[in-house]
């Protein structure tokens, strides 16, 4: 809320108060004080604004900002059309977004062979998902500045690293209060890698599984993707190697980040839930039915094969909502689409 609301709930005492009706205290005369007495008018909000921007003082402070600010010129910075990157820097890396990109995008085809990289339940937030937190030291994120050569006392926060794609993709779904069903809810980011069913965490399972070829699906419960729209929930899923994530219901901005990166959202039908479906994560899954007809929360089949070879084909929801959304999903997500806009009118 506005800050002026703040205080005024603050001088009230209480926030289960209706500041249209009810008073906020007794003046020094013992006349009620209402919300109104107190709330400035424009003209007086204006008159104050007025006061303290001096055009004066803006010129004296930046007419000429780099003589009067000698630290900001110590500064090493580098020249050119383009930023050079640190390949040592554990802050700020190229992200690789980029890489592989075409001209021309690619067809919308089906997916088959996918493993599980993680089986969630219900309300998995973005915080789970992406930690904006602590880095602990035994965490893939954490090995991983160590490896780099930083002291655990300056690991600082993944909000702070959020600039370097290797530490926010070890980070993702390694939150220690998220609990992957595969392991009877445990708390952590780990995982079992299959068909071995070795314990690793989902980050090193995801290498792995990169390293053979494999597409990933996560699956997940109600509201997958609440809290804030933290962006690296989605992008560090797609650096993970996910592919698809199959909900039983989205977080609106979360489900936008999915497709704006190029994962397909999928949607269970009501009463579905891995529950129901016995999923356990040694499961393969296919996707059947995408393609360049795809249209809006089209219907698609999900082909689930267990472990003895038994098939299940689930009823799912394409959540991709819109025309547009179908686009960026076909180029893999909103940032080559708007590259190749731009390379087309030049």
């Amino acid at each position: 809320m506005s800050p002026p609301l703040v205080v005024a709930f603050a001088l009230a005492g209480r926030v289960d108060i209706d500041l249209t009706r009810e008073s906020l205290g007794k003046g020094t005369d013992g006349r009620d004080v209402f919300l109104s007495d107190i709330w400035p008018t424009l003209a007086e909000v204006r008159d104050l604004m007025q006061s303290a921007l001096k055009p004066e003082v803006y010129r004296t402070l930046y007419s000429d900002f780099a003589s009067q600010n000698p630290k900001w010129n110590e500064i090493p910075s580098s020249t050119g059309d383009t930023y050079a990157f640190d390949a040592k820097s554990t802050y700020i890396q190229e992200p690789p977004f980029f890489d592989g990109f075409s001209v021309e995008p690619g067809p919308i085809a089906g997916l088959k062979g996918a493993r599980a990289l993680g089986i969630f339940g219900d309300s998995v937030t973005t915080d789970h998902i992406s930690p904006a937190g602590s880095i602990k030291k035994s965490s893939p994120a954490g090995r991983f500045l160590v490896e780099s050569g930083v002291a655990f006392e300056d690991f600082n926060s993944y909000g702070s690293r959020r600039g370097n794609d290797r530490v926010m993709t070890r980070g993702t779904f390694a939150n220690v209060r998220i609990k992957n069903l595969m392991l009877a809810g445990v708390e952590g980011g780990d995982t079992l890698l299959q068909p071995e069913g070795t314990r690793l965490s989902i980050y090193d399972a995801s290498v792995e599984y990169g390293r053979r070829g494999t597409p990933l699906v996560v699956i997940a419960g109600q509201d997958y993707g609440a809290g804030s729209s933290r962006d690296w929930a989605a992008k560090g899923t797609k650096l993970l190697g996910v592919k698809a994530v199959v909900a039983q219901s989205y977080e609106r901005i979360h489900r936008s980040n999915l497709v704006g990166m190029g994962v397909l959202p999928l949607q269970f039908k009501e009463g579905t839930t891995a529950k129901t479906l016995g999923l356990d994560g040694s499961e393969t899954y296919d996707v059947l039915g995408l393609g360049l007809s795809l249209k809006p929360q089209q219907d698609l089949m999900l082909r689930v094969t267990r472990k003895g070879g038994e098939t299940l084909d689930v009823p799912v929801r394409c959540r991709i909502d819109t025309p547009i959304e179908i686009d960026y999903y076909q180029h893999g997500g909103i940032l080559p689409y708007v590259l190749r806009q731009l390379l087309a009118k030049t």
